[in-house]
């Protein structure tokens, strides 16, 4: 009885987030286009299923993915080793990067363009190898970012100044890089802070905020994410200045 309960709320949740999107896409469908829903019983049953995964998905962070990384990012900070700490960071950006969907899209999307513009080989081969390349440049980048935002946690360091600064550098790096380069590496700042990577660096920065001495969590423990969404840039620009 309690489970189907909390399942109830879970799914009531979900539909009531998704509730805004739902009535705008009915709307403009029904009252600007005028026209009928195409597949209507394959429109209600992806509707349907969008919102059984994002609850399971939602309950999932909360039983899974904040706990560990709190309870890793106390435990590194317990452990006092430093080096450790930061190729846990490290890797952690670096891994969820690799394993963010939208940047897979957005990488595949980048070297289908670059080929008929003609920057890359129309081959699939050269293609693939194009969209790695710029896949693993965004995943190092936000692997350290992660080692930046945790030595500002650290230390103590104003968000706003390195924030302010990295943008300086993305603005001067952007006079330099190739046009169609650009465009890119500002959606790459975007794509990289989605599902999987959000909930685990938010959790880092919160849990070893939590431990530290003198460290407040709603002051010191987020700002992670801004770190993650702007070296992507920086790097980009670079990628795109070098290849």
């Amino acid at each position: 009885m309690n489970f189907a309960v909390s399942l109830g709320r879970l799914l009531a949740g979900a539909l009531r987030d998704l509730t805004p999107i739902v009535a705008v896409i009915v709307f403009f469908q029904t009252v600007v286009l005028r026209q009928p829903f195409p597949n209507v019983e394959a429109v209600l049953a992806g509707l349907f299923l969008v919102v059984v995964g994002l609850a399971l998905f939602i309950r999932g962070l909360e039983m899974a993915l904040f706990p560990i990384g709190e309870s890793m990012a106390e435990a590194f900070a317990r452990k006092g080793s430093l080096a450790w700490l930061l190729v846990f960071a490290f890797c952690l950006g670096f891994g969820t990067t690799v394993a963010e969907p939208a940047l897979i899209a957005i990488c595949q999307e980048a070297a289908r363009t670059m080929a008929e513009a003609g920057k890359v080989a129309s081959d699939a081969p050269a293609q693939a190898a194009y969209a790695k390349t710029l896949r693993y440049t965004v995943a190092v980048s936000v692997g350290l970012a992660l080692v930046i935002g945790v030595f500002r946690t650290l230390k103590g360091w104003p968000v706003h100044v390195l924030i302010i600064g990295g943008y300086v550098i993305v603005v001067a790096l952007t006079a330099f890089a190739p046009p169609e380069i650009v465009g890119i590496a500002f959606d790459s700042g975007g794509v990289t802070t989605s599902t999987i990577t959000v909930p685990l660096v938010t959790a880092l920065g919160v849990g070893l905020a939590s431990v530290i001495r003198g460290r407040n969590p709603m002051t010191d423990g987020f700002g992670m994410i801004a770190f993650a969404s702007l070296t992507p840039m920086i790097f980009v620009l670079l990628f795109g200045m070098v290849h």
